[in-house]
């Protein structure tokens, strides 16, 4: 098979023609299965993501254009792409939002991105609609008190959990429904409210923005959404941060993780002195409340911290060597008391004026509620996705048992149509070794970031593997991206690329990364500073670096090839530059 030919690649939207890559790269650096598309991720987060915007009273479902297989959310050669032409409406429509707003949100300060007027249609403007808009922004954004719904949807899905049968006592068909059909109503819930909360996080910190933009103390903004607390996406970070220090002090420990990571998980469950014997009891029970955690986990083909207990080890390994002085409590204790001094700062400049202070307030409380939020939803998600995940694996074994699939993996080259077929004994071994074939190829493709119209044929977008080699930053040279996380930090800057190998990453390193979902978030403990290919103020990676207090800078141009491995790099959060110092 071509890729040319592969069979998850939509129709473009001529009403609405603006992809990106921004912001689902994060969740999806790769390509996409075939099963996740048609069962999973795609399957229920594209509906779910119209219904979210529906919700949100920007428009109603008859604004779709229904000419095309997707429209918030398409996939093109495999990979999936935001519709921004949507998102820069919702711009529009919502009162003291902005497409511009948007933009940055999204894309920071990426160059060649094509204006909101070269798009703006006479429909765009609705005063009807951005009423209605305007009365979802008091009462759900800025009125909100709280995540009960967010809490009720964590609950429900912890009870499913926690009910889980021994899937190896299920049969196929059971097996195959768990992952086609079983949760596919909650799913598009889930994903709904996700898109709903972080629309709502966006609004807040676009708000945040505004009022510290508009009184000159831009730079306060970003201070303000440090140390909340209660960041999911956070919690692994503190656990490993525990189980790092235990083997930090404990020399039978230190000496099995000294051996390497290889065949670290048997010599632990081995072991029999009484640290050992702790440690492993302990990192049992982190990866049976964390095990849904992992690179690009929300892709049903991704192992996990569950499925491959080494990926948590190796960050474990990295976390350990980190300094005491990093720890990630007393990392959000700072982020929090500079977020009061920060905020106090604001009031004392607002004092008396009682049109914009409360303003002030809203906007700060709906940033901090919303990014808290929008890490839950994100979490809640993906421990449902492992229990599909979980038994799809479960049914590939069965396959490779009896010789019907050369690998548990390849199952996902199947539809969610097909896998019906397939526990029912239909023969598609043949199939899914041609699909792998062509999948795996995908991976070589460097996909446009962002795509005007239709997108150009597979087979004219970059190879990966072709890629020349690019010049690079010399001393005093610098790169300039968006601030995420205020501050300023100086050290050896380790480009990585995969957060499965983190054993180029010591101690007190900047990380430079193309982009970051949450599987990366334990390696920002260690780290001096990260610096983000992609993303904006929005992205999981400044969300995660306020939480721990280190300056971050996002949307960093080409950062992974420009900036020298092992340079030595001045960080600035604050002003979003990045310096080669030596």
């Amino acid at each position: 098979m071509n890729v040319n030919d592969w069979i998850l690649n939509d129709t473009a939207s001529k009403v609405f023609p603006l992809y990106s890559r921004a912001n689902v790269g994060e969740v999806f650096p790769d390509p996409i299965t075939p099963l996740n598309a048609t069962a999973g991720f795609l399957a229920n987060l594209e509906p779910g993501w119209r219904d979210a915007y529906v919700d949100c009273r920007a428009w109603d479902h008859d604004l779709y254009d229904e000419t095309v297989e997707h429209n918030p959310l398409v996939c093109f050669g495999g990979y999936l792409f935001i519709n921004m032409s949507l998102m820069r409406l919702f711009g529009v429509r919502v009162p003291g939002f902005s497409p511009e707003a948007v933009d940055l949100q999204y894309f920071g300060d990426m160059p060649g991105i094509p204006s909101y007027e070269s798009e703006r249609r006479p429909f765009d403007d609705s005063p009807e609609w951005s009423e209605q808009a305007g009365a979802w922004l008091l009462s759900d954004v800025l009125g909100a008190t709280g995540l009960d719904e967010l809490d009720a949807l964590r609950a429900e899905v912890e009870a499913i959990i926690a009910a889980r049968p021994a899937l190896c006592g299920l049969s196929d068909a059971e097996l195959a429904e768990r992952v086609t059909t079983t949760w596919a109503p909650l799913f598009r819930q889930l994903f709904r409210l996700h898109i709903v909360v972080s629309l709502k996080a966006g609004i807040g910190l676009g708000a945040l923005a505004q009022v510290c933009g508009a009184i000159g103390k831009a730079e306060l903004s970003l201070t303000l959404a440090r140390g909340i607390g209660d960041v999911d996406s956070a919690g692994p970070s503190r656990v490993m941060w525990d189980l790092g220090r235990q083997v930090a002090g404990s020399a039978p420990l230190s000496a099995l993780f000294d051996a390497g990571v290889d065949g670290l998980l048997d010599r632990l469950r081995a072991g029999t002195d009484a640290d050992v014997v702790a440690f492993a009891a302990r990192l049992g029970e982190f990866l049976a409340a964390w095990g849904f955690r992992g690179p690009n986990e929300w892709e049903l083909r991704s192992p996990t911290w569950g499925t491959q207990p080494e990926l948590a080890l190796a960050l474990i390994e990295r976390v350990r060597l980190a300094d005491a002085s990093v720890a990630p409590a007393a990392a959000l204790e700072r982020g929090g008391a500079e977020r009061e001094a920060a905020a106090a700062e604001v009031r004392a400049l607002l004092a008396g004026n009682d049109e914009v202070l409360p303003q002030f307030e809203a906007a700060l409380h709906a940033a901090t509620l919303w990014c808290r939020g929008r890490e839950r939803q994100r979490t809640t998600t993906a421990m449902l996705v492992h229990e599909q995940r979980l038994a799809a694996l479960e049914l590939g074994r069965r396959a490779v048992a009896a010789g019907r699939l050369d690998r548990p993996e390849q199952l996902f080259m199947l539809t969610a149509d097909e896998l019906a077929s397939f526990a029912a004994g239909a023969d598609f071994a043949d199939l899914a070794r041609d699909r792998e074939a062509t999948y795996l190829e995908l991976f070589d493709l460097e996909p446009p970031f962002v795509v005007d119209g239709t997108p150009a044929p597979l087979s004219e977008w970059k190879r990966r593997s072709a890629a020349a080699t690019a010049p690079v930053l010399g001393p005093g040279q610098s790169i300039t991206g968006v601030p995420g996380c205020p501050g300023l930090a100086r050290g050896v800057a380790r480009v990585v690329l995969d957060p499965s190998d983190p054993s180029q990453l010591e101690a007190g390193e900047v990380l430079v990364a193309p982009i970051t979902d949450p599987s990366w978030t334990p390696l920002f403990v260690a780290a001096a500073a990260v610096v983000v290919q992609v993303g904006s103020p929005f992205s999981h990676a400044a969300i995660v670096s306020r939480e721990l207090g280190i300056p971050c800078v996002v949307s960093a141009g080409d950062c992974t090839t420009l900036i020298p491995n092992g340079a030595v790099v001045e960080v600035d959060g604050t002003s979003g530059t990045v310096t080669v110092v030596g």
